[in-house]
């Protein structure tokens, strides 16, 4: 794909070339596997158990095709197609996430930092977006009940927040359901209930990484 860009930059700049990318390598049965398994069966965004609500897919970081500063702009190309089959780029995501919010949006806080081909260091960016796979969400994003704020108001965490609809009435009802069961162990623990011990050990198996929105139990629980 390099070679292929370095021979006609212009074009692929214009749209008037399109790179083809091959789902059967990047969105491969091995690969879906291994990022379910890293990511404890979770989107890497909103944290829903990915099986619960859709079957997933594959998603670029940084997109592969074409991208977007603003989501009213139009799609600027190249992508970022020299990282479209490298594992450092690629996430597991749910179907809302990946498709109906984040799309090919790509805001970095100094757009004259884009990398605009493989010549190019993407190191040298500075993401507006959370990369879950670098970053500590937590430092950046917290929770109010089930409603997710950006930490002392950073821009990186609201972008994200914003960017993929964090705060999305449907999400926001599961993560309801969820505090429900986190509040009642919690009081079950308070009034010294018989299953106390157990509500303990769940409690703590909510809040481990593996857990579906473990990073608001994590925040309510502090």
């Amino acid at each position: 794909m390099g070679t292929a860009y370095s021979r006609a930059p212009r074009s692929y700049e214009k749209g008037k070339r399109l790179f083809e990318f091959e789902p059967g390598i990047y969105a491969h049965e091995t690969v879906k596997q291994a990022l379910l398994e890293a990511q404890h069966g979770k989107c890497a965004f909103c944290e829903s158990k990915v099986a619960h609500i859709s079957y997933g897919d594959v998603e670029h970081f940084r997109p592969k095709a074409g991208w977007r500063q603003r989501e009213d702009e139009p799609l600027s190309r190249p992508g970022y197609y020299w990282l479209a089959y490298e594992w450092s780029n690629l996430l597991l995501a749910c179907t809302l996430c990946n498709q109906q919010f984040k799309k090919n949006l790509f805001p970095l806080q100094t757009p004259a930092r884009r990398a605009r081909s493989h010549k190019e260091d993407v190191t040298a960016e500075d993401p507006l977006l959370l990369d879950p796979a670098v970053d500590d969400p937590e430092s950046f994003i917290s929770f109010r009940e089930e409603v997710p704020y950006a930490v002392d108001g950073n821009a990186r965490g609201e972008a994200t927040i914003r960017a993929l609809g964090l705060r999305r009435e449907t999400l926001a009802e599961q993560r309801r359901k969820h505090l429900s069961l986190v509040n009642a162990l919690r009081r079950l623990i308070a009034l010294r209930d018989p299953e106390a011990a157990k509500a303990r050990r769940l409690l703590q198996d909510m809040r481990q990484d593996s857990g579906e929105y473990a990073s608001m139990t994590r925040a309510i629980l502090r």
